[in-house]
């Protein structure tokens, strides 16, 4: 469909991207499928896009401008023609960033910021924890204060991008039980007392290193705090808004791939005389995954003018986030029956997005959490 809110400007982005995702993903995403890892070079070829630059000041290496369009073009585009899991594998900086831009101080930033922007170092978020995943606030992590220290104690898990990171953006608790006792800390990789080991086995995402991170008595100075003490929970949950938005493009680019792949091989395929699509069983089946990607799609356009009109959607984007799951689950499923034993082999789009379906459905809030904001954010 026509996208109204398309600018030459964001249409070259999107061209730029697409070009990208052919020439320097598409040959290479099932040798790094097996690897288990994608090359280094990969995290400066993609930062020389400018994708990780969005909303943070030239003076630090940013673009200097947002765009949520933007933002949801590369993500889209990426996951339609590849995979998730080479976003994954380069973006845990890309949820990382913003808590430093908004609450590291001037020193901090300028020593970190223009490395990680050019991808020539890498920075993770560490929220989740091997006791919880969506209970943020439920968080057991702890820093206690030490003369001009701080000492932390506990693990996060399935962290992005964690086995090689620099930097870590870390939730810990700093006071009482709930929201208003937790704090961010900017933990180097090098700090003493940390430590970290591969999750890899895992059902996707392959190519991108989750870690799983310790802190024993891992000690930073008291400067490593992000923010005011105590005040972190707000911004963790800012910084969750624009991490849905790119679920939410990214189950959106996975539809159209499957869709794309589904066409394709339904045009090919001959059944019974002729070609699978003159089937009407299964020209039923594109007809509906067509109608579900154009409803996601004419949501994402929605979201992302909402975002650059100075509102974030939180109710919006919850539900968009457990809508474009659940319909990346049934196209997905579709896709994978129109394929038969074909979808199944590895080495295809539609086997590896159907391996990366529910961690879509779990990143950045599980669907029931989703709901349940969704609800609460209409006052009910």
């Amino acid at each position: 469909m026509p996208r109204p809110f398309q600018t030459e400007e964001r249409q070259a982005f999107r061209d730029q991207v697409i070009r990208f995702a052919r020439t320097e993903l598409v040959p290479h995403i099932n040798d790094w499928d097996e690897a288990g890892a994608v090359p280094w070079e990969l995290h400066q070829k993609v930062a020389a896009l400018g994708v990780f630059g969005f909303g943070i000041d030239e003076k630090w290496g940013g673009l200097g401008f947002d765009d949520a369009f933007m933002r949801a073009a590369w993500a889209e585009e990426v996951a339609r023609r590849c995979s998730s899991g080479v976003m994954a594998a380069v973006g845990g900086r890309g949820i990382s960033l913003d808590p430093i831009v908004k609450l590291a101080d001037e020193e901090t930033k300028a020593r970190i910021l223009p490395d990680v922007i050019a991808g020539r170092t890498g920075s993770s978020l560490a929220i989740t924890e091997p006791s919880g995943g969506s209970d943020v606030a439920g968080l057991r992590t702890r820093a206690v204060r030490d003369g001009n220290h701080w000492v932390i104690s506990g693990q996060k898990a399935y962290i992005t991008g964690g086995m090689k990171a620099d930097h870590f953006v870390v939730a810990a608790r700093t006071g009482g039980p709930g929201i208003e006792g937790v704090s961010l800390f900017l933990v180097p990789s090098d700090a003493p007392g940390f430590s970290r080991i591969a999750m890899d086995r895992k059902q996707g995402w392959w190519c991108a290193e989750q870690a799983l991170l310790s802190f024993d008595e891992a000690r930073v100075p008291a400067s490593a705090m992000l923010g005011e003490e105590n005040r972190g929970f707000a911004s963790i949950m800012s910084n969750f808004n624009l991490e849905r938005l790119t679920l939410i493009a990214q189950s959106l680019g996975m539809m159209k791939g499957v869709l794309d792949q589904s066409i394709d091989w339904a045009q090919e395929r001959q059944t019974f005389g002729k070609p699978l699509i003159k089937h009407q069983v299964i020209r039923h089946k594109i007809a509906e995954m067509s109608a579900r990607v154009d409803a996601l799609e004419s949501w994402v356009d929605r979201l992302c003018w909402e975002i650059n009109e100075g509102e974030i959607p939180v109710a919006g984007l919850a539900k968009a986030k457990f809508h474009a799951t659940k319909s990346l689950e049934y196209v997905a499923s579709e896709g994978m029956q129109i394929m038969g034993g074909a979808g199944y082999m590895r080495g295809n789009l539609i086997e590896r997005v159907w391996r990366e379906v529910k961690i879509q459905a779990i990143g950045g809030g599980s669907e029931e959490i989703m709901r349940d904001l969704a609800v609460r954010q209409m006052g009910l």
